[in-house]
């Protein structure tokens, strides 16, 4: 069970770590990162690194709802719908962006993840384990 533990816990830290390093990096370097955004988006009436910035907020709560959520499935779902998206409008730029599609397996590893209940007088062991 510390192993499984282990792992859960290392996918979401290496997803949440995804999510809050371009939008911390967009802070430093915005124009290198504005062209991750179809055309569509860029011709929009709204200053582009307003749409940057605003993207970047939505990133760093996703990662935070990873990192300490209580139910991480549903920021999983959406973190996989964001890098499938990013992959989807940049498939022409697929040498830099091949490594989302490695982060959203790694989301839907948590989406799919089996939900343990752990019994409140001893923390190492599932309840369904005590029960037999």
């Amino acid at each position: 069970m510390r192993h499984e533990r282990l792992a859960h816990g290392a996918l979401r830290v290496g997803a949440a770590f995804a999510f809050l390093y371009s939008p911390l990096r967009a802070i430093v370097d915005p124009v290198s990162w504005l062209s991750y955004f179809p055309q569509f988006v860029r011709e929009l009436p709204v200053d582009p690194l307003v749409l940057l910035h605003g993207f970047g907020i939505i990133e760093i709560a996703l990662a935070l709802w990873i990192l300490f959520g209580r139910n991480v499935r549903v920021p999983a779902m959406i973190a996989t719908s964001v890098l499938l998206a990013i992959v989807a409008f940049n498939v022409a730029d697929i040498d830099i962006v091949f490594r989302d599609i490695s982060i959203a397996l790694m989301t839907v590893a948590l989406v799919f993840w089996p939900k343990v209940e752990y019994s409140p007088t001893n923390q190492n062991t599932p309840s369904s384990a005590q029960e037999s």
